[in-house]
């Protein structure tokens, strides 16, 4: 019975250690995803907050009734839903998820999603929220490509009519320990920089000829910096995760071997009891 025992601990032993050994390497990679795509995001950062306060002139500064600022009319709301392609990153997909799924549910005729990352189409398929369109296998450093499809999508639909309102539900990275879920408006433009004075902004061509242009670089740029907020969030979630499965992993082999020279303690003990016994019985 004690060789038994001690044979199924020291099996548990051995799958405990390779597991450990996964979620090392993989906080590791995800250490290093981490530090690659945050850079870009700083970078990106700089650039994000410029754009947006040439749009904020714009939309403070436009004469005549545009789609871009003032709606088109249409009372269908579409989300955007950034999730990752892979799991293991703690509650990352769950919370964005928790978020998006309550309010597409709410009214599903009015409610349109689009689903960015093979988790979120999976948790949304589960749930039974249709989606209008899915994209998969984005990159762990997101270019304009994927940025690009994005918003074309989005245009045409907005240009159509087909929806009144875009609204895009992803992770905002404020440091390791620290992401919010964010849901953001894109469209219609809205001044997100009412604080500012208001100043006289001349403009050359006028914002109505240069307007569609404008908006198609800016939401591309809008969505490239989300995904790189997403990005940096779910490399810092599988760091955090694979850490804690690391730690808890030391715990339970602390324990077990612990566990495992008791019982092997215990059985030399009986081998030792039952010889001497055997010893005496002979005499």
């Amino acid at each position: 019975m004690a060789g038994g025992g001690l044979v199924a601990i020291k099996r548990r032993i051995r799958s405990i250690s390779s597991t450990q050994k996964i979620t090392k390497a993989m906080g590791l990679i995800a250490t290093s995803k981490l530090r690659k795509v945050r850079k870009k995001l700083e970078v990106n950062q700089k650039y994000y907050d410029a754009f947006n306060h040439i749009v904020n002139d714009l939309v403070k500064n436009i004469e005549d009734r545009n789609i871009y600022v003032h709606g088109n009319g249409s009372k269908k709301k579409l989300y955007i839903t950034l999730n990752s392609d892979s799991g293991l990153c703690g509650g990352f997909n769950a919370n964005i998820v928790n978020t998006a799924a309550p309010i597409i549910l709410e009214d599903k005729e009015n409610n349109l999603l689009i689903s960015v990352g093979q988790k979120g189409r999976m948790y949304f398929n589960r749930m039974k929220c249709e989606t209008i369109s899915e994209y998969v296998d984005i990159p762990d450093i997101p270019t304009l490509k994927e940025s690009s499809t994005i918003t074309y999508k989005i245009l045409d639909m907005y240009r159509k009519g087909e929806v009144g309102e875009v609204y895009i539900i992803y992770t905002k990275f404020h440091s390791t320990v620290k992401q919010d879920i964010t849901v953001e408006k894109i469209l219609p433009l809205e001044n997100k920089d009412e604080e500012s004075p208001n100043h006289f902004v001349k403009f050359e061509p006028s914002i109505n000829q240069m307007i569609e242009d404008v908006i198609v670089m800016h939401l591309k740029q809008q969505i490239l910096n989300f995904m790189f907020n997403s990005k940096v969030s779910e490399q810092g979630s599988r760091m955090s995760a694979m850490d804690g499965a690391t730690k808890n992993s030391n715990d339970l082999l602390d324990k077990l071997n612990l566990k495992y020279n008791r019982e092997r303690q215990g059985a030399i003990t009986q081998e030792i009891t039952e010889i001497v016994s055997g010893a005496e019985a002979l005499k």
